[in-house]
Parts: structure tokens; sequence; C-alpha cells
């Protein structure tokens, strides 16, 4: 790691610390790089009990302290809007008076486009669009960024170095990031759906539920570790395992009659369809 990856990161709020922005918040936490301030609100006070025995984080209820969205991001030199797309319009709107000068805005609402963000808030604040992804929690997230029109380089590194603390980082066009939380923003589910069903595939054949579930949960973590700990490509990993006449080829020929590559472009597509109809409804 370099030197300014090392730098700590200024003070930043995670409002609305759900399932994507608690599991910011995760990182940020187990980086030790948050050491500017760490603030995360939620809803209920329960939500944010889950956060606070987190090093370094100061955990906010809503139910307990009505402005905390607002206090929190006066304090914080970077603020995460992680609240339901529809509410990110009122939010924001209702934060822009006490922003700090230069504070960078950072969405991480599905479907929110710049154009809202920064219509809401007022000329000349910074506005990052980012779509992450849950793995963030274990330092293995994989985040897409867009920088909006007063967001100059400065900010999307800065922006850039927060999201690295917890994965890779992949900058690109607004035009670009609906379709990137297609694929990395709601892949953890696709890639857990196969395992539930790779475990009750195991479960038919006889096999205990502890059983199936070591089997197909340590096969993919063990595929994928195989697939990190190298520069193969995947489709050159699937030739190694699949002999020719092999009870694997007989598998994969399954699979490719049943269409799968056409069914996750049929999701993708479904999926990218409704991030569309989200920044309909948040504009």
């Amino acid at each position: 790691m370099s030197a300014s990856e090392n730098t700590p990161l200024p003070a930043i709020a995670v409002l609305g610390a759900g399932s994507m922005g608690g599991a910011i918040v995760h990182g940020l936490a187990g980086s030790g790089l948050a050491v500017s301030g760490l603030v995360a609100t939620n809803r209920t006070a329960a939500k944010a009990a889950e956060l606070a025995a987190l090093p370094g984080v100061t955990s906010i209820a809503l139910e307990t302290s009505p402005t905390g969205n607002v206090d929190a991001a006066a304090t914080a030199e970077i603020v995460l809007i992680g609240v339901k797309p529809a509410m990110v319009p009122g939010l924001l709107r209702e934060l822009a008076p006490s922003l700090r000068p230069g504070a960078i805005v950072v969405s991480l609402a599905a479907g929110v486009t710049i154009a809202t963000c920064e219509a809401n808030l007022g000329a000349g604040i910074p506005v990052v669009r980012s779509m992450p992804n849950t793995p963030a929690v274990v330092g293995k997230g994989v985040t897409g960024i867009a920088a909006g029109t007063h967001a100059d380089a400065g900010h999307v590194a800065i922006v850039r170095r927060l999201f690295e603390t917890v994965g890779a980082v992949i900058e690109t066009e607004e035009s670009r990031i609906d379709a990137l939380s297609t694929i990395s923003g709601s892949g953890p589910a696709y890639v857990f759906l196969l395992m539930e069903a790779f475990t009750r595939a195991a479960e038919a054949k006889g096999f205990t539920r502890e059983q199936a579930r070591l089997m197909a949960e340590g096969t993919f973590i063990g595929a994928a570790a195989l697939l990190d700990a190298g520069d193969v490509d995947p489709a050159e990993l699937r030739r190694r395992v699949t002999s020719p006449g092999g009870t694997t080829e007989r598998a994969i020929a399954v699979l490719d009659a049943a269409g799968l590559d056409a069914t996750f472009t049929a999701a993708t597509d479904a999926a990218l369809a409704r991030a569309r109809e989200l920044a309909a409804e948040a504009s």
C-alpha cells in the first residue's frame, strides 16, 4: 500500500446506513483510515445499535435524534447518501444549507441521477454518483463512480480512495452506472441464488443440509479463490475442469441448452429497466 493510500480520510457521514450504507461503514471502520470522523445514521435505535460497536463509528438513531442527518452532514467533508431513492431529493434539500464549504456529496442510491442530486443541492456542490456492492463489508467490494458537473479530479480521487478501502473501483461515465449496477451491484444476489440452487441439487441427491452447504459454498469460495490467485480467464479455468467426454462436459451441455447466457442477459435487462423507473420516481 502506498503512502497516499495510508493517508487518513477526511470526516465522513453515511446517511441511511442500511444494507449498502452499512456495508460501507463496516468496511471503512475496518480500514482504520476513517480517523477524522465516521458518523452513520439510521431510522431506528435497533439499527443504529448494530453499528455503534464498530471502532470509531458514531451511530445516530433518527427516532431519538430527529435532526441527526443534518447534524451528521454538517460535520463531514464527504457525505454519503444511502437512503431509499425516492427519499433522496428531499433529504438533499434539507442538507444543502448545512453542508461544509467544499463538502462532497456521494449518492449510493440506485437510479438517482447526478442531475437530480445537483438540482436539489443547489449550485456548485460537488456530486459523485456511486454504485457499490455489499462485499464491501469484507473489503471485497466493486464500486462504480461517476463525477458530477462540479466534481473535479481531486474530488473523484478522494471518493475513489474512500471506496478503495472496501474493494476495487471502476471510474465510468454516468450513462453506464445503471448498467454497472445490474452486474456488480446486484451480482452478489445472483451468486447467492446460484449457491442456493446448487445446495438444493446436492440435497436432492441424498446429502444432509450441512453436507450440501459445505459442498456448494466451499466449491464457490474455492473457485473464486482460484480465479483470484492467478491471471487466468474464467473460460480457461472452466475448460481445465471440463474433460472431453466427461461428466462436467455433460453438465455444462445441459446448462448451455437451458440458455444460461440469455437468462443472465434478460435478468440484467430487467434490473436496468427497474433502475430507470427508480430514476423517474426520484426526479
